[in-house]
């Protein structure tokens, strides 16, 4: 089970470090109904990789065994597949990044983020974590890792958990801090948001680039 949990976490990495979800969470922070609004996005966040995970992981447990042998050309093929695809996003998000100077562009739903209900904020989270291509990638890759990993329901379960506390961290800790010292936070969140507008692109091209790679190399040495 450890294998497999250390096997995930790059994909675990690829999620929280998303910029969008992490910026919304920062903007209901600082909206009139902080509390509630930010408590439901956070649940969708969460539930949205919960469910892309575990359907993932069915669907890998469907995939018909390659034989005895130690080549598994179909499980060698998804990965290569999986990992060519988490290369064309690193290089959409290096293409995407801020110019020197240029003012980044925020999604227009988030004007409305200071009206937004609880329930709003569930289904935005949702959204967001369950129908995003670069989460489904790296739901995908997770699922394929866990339904390899042989291991019984309670271990799978556990390793799910796990997977989804440290892809959901990132929203989960600036929500879970203002609870804690909401008066102090204010200046920060907004430091924070203005930094990952600007610098998220190019972590999230050097993550994606890794990690594809990484998966390339262990499709191809399944074959």
């Amino acid at each position: 089970m450890t294998a497999v949990i250390g096997e995930l976490l790059p994909f675990a990495l690829g999620i929280m470090i998303s910029p969008i979800p992490i910026i919304a969470a920062i903007l209901m922070l600082l909206s009139p109904k902080a509390r509630r609004t930010s408590l439901g996005f956070l649940a969708g966040w969460a539930v949205g990789i919960a469910v892309a995970t575990v359907v993932f992981t069915l669907l890998s447990a469907l995939i018909p065994e390659d034989g005895a042998s130690d080549s598994k050309p179909i499980a060698g093929t998804i990965t290569i597949i999986l990992g060519a695809l988490l290369l064309f996003l690193s290089i959409h998000e290096w293409r995407s990044r801020p110019r020197p100077g240029a003012e980044p562009a925020f999604p227009k739903w988030m004007a409305a983020i200071d009206t937004m209900t609880a329930p709003r904020g569930l289904a935005l989270g949702f959204a967001l974590a369950a129908l995003n291509p670069k989460n489904l990638i790296m739901a995908a890759s997770a699922g394929s890792v866990i339904a390899a990993g042989k291991m019984n329901t309670g271990q799978t379960i556990t390793v799910v958990i796990l997977f989804v506390i440290v892809a959901a961290a990132s929203v989960g800790i600036p929500v879970i801090a203002y609870f804690v010292a909401s008066d102090r936070l204010s200046a920060a969140l907004e430091g924070m948001r203005k930094w990952l507008l600007t610098n998220n692109a190019v972590i999230m091209a050097v993550l994606l680039l890794v990690t594809g790679v990484s998966q390339i190399g262990k499709g191809i040495g399944k074959f």
